[in-house]
Formats: C-alpha cells, structure tokens, sequence
C-alpha cells in the first residue's frame, strides 16, 4: 500500500500537511516537506496530492442501510410526493405509460407515505389504474407495500386488498425485487460508488437475507472490493449458523482472498425487531394512535421481552454485536430492558420516541442511539397526527446527547437519501420548507451532528484510519451563510478509505 501525502488541506483556520501510510494517518504539521527535526522522514514511491486549502474531514459513516433496497429504489417509479393513494397509483400509471415495460413484468414503486392520506391503499386502485399488471409499490419506511390484484395473486400476498405489514413485506420485496445476482450486485456497487462521492467511508448494511455469502460474491467483482466500508447485519434467522460458523462481529468475512476487500468487508450486529414503525402505526407506543382500537391500538410488539433477552444473551456469548430495532417509547423501554437483563452493551436503531425517564438508560448500560436525522422532517406531520401529547419526546436528539448517549447518524436507506450530508442539515434545523422548525430544542449542534456522522471522530489525528474526505469548503461556513439548505448540497472533492482514493474529482488531480 503506497503512501500519500496530502497537503496544505484546511483544519479549522489552519492549513496543514497529513501523511496517509499503511492505512493510517502517520504524521500532521505545517509542513511536512521541510525536513525539520521531529518530522517523519517521507517514504519511497510518495503520492503527493494538493488539497489547495479544501477541509479535510474525517470520513463519514451511514450507521444504518438497506443496500439492495436503496440501489433498487434509485429504479422504481417514486410516489413520495402522492397525497393520495389515488395520486400514487396515477403517478404509477404514468410512469408506466411512458416506460412501456415488458409484458407480465411487475412494475415497481416506492416511497408512499399513507399516514396522512384521506383513504388507505387498496388494490382496487392499482387494478382501475392498470388494469391486468401486477404491481407491487413499497411504503417509504419498508414496513408496508401495497399491491395490485394481480400481485396479490402471484404472490399469495394474504390481504385480499391488497396491503401487508411487516415481515411479510420484508420477505415479498425480497422475491419482487429478486434480480438476477449480477444484475442486482451491479447495481448495488454503483450505489455505494455514490455513496462514496458523498464522503461515505463506511456503512452498516441491514438488508435482509445472508449478507456474508451476499457480500463475500461481490468482494470479487471489483478490485479491493466495494468502494466502502461494510459491516453485514446477521438476522435472527441467520443467527445460529452464524455461530456455528464461528463468525464474530468484526471478524472478515469467510472466503474472501483480496486483503483489501478482506479489510473492507465485516461480520456487524445481529438485528432483532422489537416493534414496527410510525408510518403503518406499528410502533409501539405509550400513547394509543387515534382512532385505533383493539389489541394493535398502541402499536406492535414483535418480540417480547423474555425473548429478546434470549436472542441478546445467544449472540453476544457468541461474540456478536448487538443491533435493536425500536421506534416507539414502550419498545425503546423494552429494548433497554432487553440489554440491562442481558448484561450486554449495543444499539437501539430509530430511538424516535423516547420517554424522557428512559434517556439517561443509554449511557448508563452503554447502548448507542443509532438515529436518522431525515426522518424527523419527513415524518413531523405523521407525529403531530399519530404521536399528539408525545411529541415532546419523538426524535430527541439532543436529549439523547444531553443525557451522555452516544449517538450514531444513518439515513436508513432507501427511506431516505443515502447522503449524510442531508442527515447532517436534519439534524441541526428540522424542516424541510419555510415553516419553522418541528421541535427546534432537539436540534445538535454541527459539531457533534459531524461527529455523530463520523464514527465519534472530531478531528484527523496521528493514529486514526485514513478514512477521510475533502470538501471545498468548511461545513460551519457553509451553514453559516446558506443554512441547512447549502450543507445538504455540500461540494465533496475526494474520498479516502484506508489511504485509497474511492472517490476523485478533478481538482485534486
């Protein structure tokens, strides 16, 4: 591995050379051409790279995606901006119409938010839109879909009107979106190739299905594998043979020759579902959601505690790490409850409500909040109408932090962006239009939202990855004189994992 010498890139007001060797950041001065005493003698075969005063960044990490989704999303008719489930299947026809896809093929959408619409989603809609096709549109948050008659059919889907929740949505987009393995891998590298041009030095894939035997085939399709960092989620369903190929979280995955891949590509966090989501009013919740009754008025609980407790025991003695699906308060309490009975740190994912007795819990039995910043401005209008009186404890981030929680940034793609940048801007101003703010007191800080976006890392030190990225100009300037707005659209010059360049534009030569 050659070794690359970054100069004159900005840190703050100063501007200052790094030196990238065997992965690492080896060396950080003023100058480190000069030869004074002290400095580290440069190595043979040295790369030299001017950053002519671009912002060296630590490199930034996506705590929480859905890889195959998002790369599939990217091609699927977006029916986000609906307002109606007849506008979403309207959009849907149009897209048809213009694409003219092959006969007896499913057409595939994505991205409808149905928690403020008039009327729910039913397939009668889809079949007077289309008639004959099958069609299967996934709800932006992954936790429901919606079909047409003739996907009901070919699917055995169970609602005769056509829309699931939960798991069975989990296991029919794996089927629907089932394309072939070169087609789907092709696809899921050039979506991690733009991920990387956004300074994404590494993500934690939480896609459903064996992601070790997935992502060991794909090591070999690019030299050094991916252009990330990834660590692959284990599901319950894979967690015994998991263990019983005594694979451990942070161990290589099996079967990979290249060492850069090798390097690149990790065994992550068992995963375990507590409870739904917001938008298909599963979460589970304190509070009931209006207008609901019955046994789901407060939400779903998908894994009761004495199980959850045995699945975290299972898979941290077997040396895993822990990851827990929990949006609403009453199963963010059970999670905590499921790691304190443990004895086991790890991470609750989503944490977007909760009960302000639960927030110093966190720091206390060390699980990290892993949240995702975007969802509090897309989902504000959701909360307000399903989470009335909770409102005050739904996406805290700040709280979270006040409290001594690690927090971790992620976009959950494809129900957001896989950009942090756009995570970033949510986290420190939330909204999206000219309304104020939604709840303006859980905003962080830019300084602790990059770092919560970085893997805890503030600064480029002596010591560190060489996981960087370069940006034209300082974020804090960027948000000072274009707000939220100028940080989504932020300008990434380069991105380095391990010392190799993943991602280059032309200024940097």
């Amino acid at each position: 591995m050659s070794a690359l010498l970054l100069r004159h890139g900005r840190f703050g007001t100063a501007v200052r050379d790094v030196l990238l060797d065997g992965g690492r950041v080896t060396a950080v001065a003023d100058d480190l051409t000069a030869g004074a005493p002290g400095l580290p003698r440069l190595p043979r075969g040295l790369e030299v790279v001017d950053l002519g005063g671009a912002t060296l960044l630590p490199g930034l990490t996506d705590a929480h995606v859905h890889l195959e989704q998002w790369a599939a999303a990217r091609r699927r008719i977006d029916v986000s901006a609906a307002r109606s489930a007849a506008e979403a299947a309207a959009l849907v026809a149009a897209a048809v119409r213009a694409a003219s896809p092959a006969e007896g093929a499913v057409v595939m959408g994505h991205g409808y938010r149905d928690a403020l619409w008039p009327s729910p989603p039913d397939a009668a809609l889809l079949d007077e839109a289309l008639p004959g096709v099958p069609v299967v549109v996934a709800g932006a948050d992954l936790h429901s879909a919606w079909c047409s008659t003739p996907a009901v059919r070919r699917y055995g889907v169970s609602s005769p009107a056509g829309v699931v929740r939960e798991q069975e949505v989990m296991d029919l987009l794996a089927r629907v979106g089932a394309a072939e393995e070169a087609v789907l891998d092709g696809w899921v590298l050039e979506a991690a190739a733009a991920a990387a041009a956004r300074g994404v030095t590494a993500v934690v894939d939480f896609e459903y299905g064996d992601l070790v035997a997935t992502w060991t085939r794909r090591a070999a399709l690019l030299p050094g594998g991916p252009p990330l960092r990834v660590r692959t989620a284990v599901w319950v369903d894979r967690l015994e043979p998991t263990i019983a190929a005594g694979l451990r979280s942070g161990d290589p995955l099996p079967g990979v020759e290249d060492p850069v891949a090798a390097e690149r590509l990790r065994v992550g966090p068992l995963k375990v579902f507590t409870d739904g989501s917001l938008g298909t009013r599963t979460a589970f919740c304190t509070h009931a959601y209006p207008g609901v009754s019955g046994p789901e008025a407060h939400g779903l609980l998908r894994t009761p505690l004495p199980e959850l407790e045995g699945l975290l025991r299972r898979a941290s003695s077997a040396g895993l790490d822990l990851a827990v699906h929990a949006i609403g308060d009453r199963a963010v309490r059970v999670a905590l409850d499921g790691f304190a009975a443990a004895g086991a740190p790890g991470r609750i994912e989503h944490a977007q409500q909760v009960h302000p007795e639960d927030l110093p819990r966190f720091a206390e039995l060390g699980v990290v909040a892993s949240v995702q910043p975007r969802h509090a401005v897309d989902d504000r209008d959701a909360a307000d109408e399903h989470w009335s009186g909770a409102t005050g404890w739904a996406f805290p981030y700040r709280a979270l932090v006040d409290a001594g929680a690690q927090v971790v940034l992620g976009s959950d793609a494809p129900v957001a962006a896989l950009d942090p940048w756009d995570g970033i801007a949510s986290a420190v101003h939330r909204s999206l239009d000219d309304r104020a703010a939604w709840h303006p007191e859980q905003h962080l800080d830019l300084d602790v939202a990059l770092a919560a976006a970085s893997g805890g890392r503030r600064a480029v030190r002596v010591g560190d990855p060489a996981d960087l990225v370069v940006v034209a100009e300082p974020p804090a300037a960027v948000l000072a004189r274009k707000g939220a707005a100028g940080l989504r659209t932020t300008e990434v010059l380069g991105t380095l994992v391990a010392g190799r360049w993943t991602y280059r534009t032309a200024p940097l030569g």
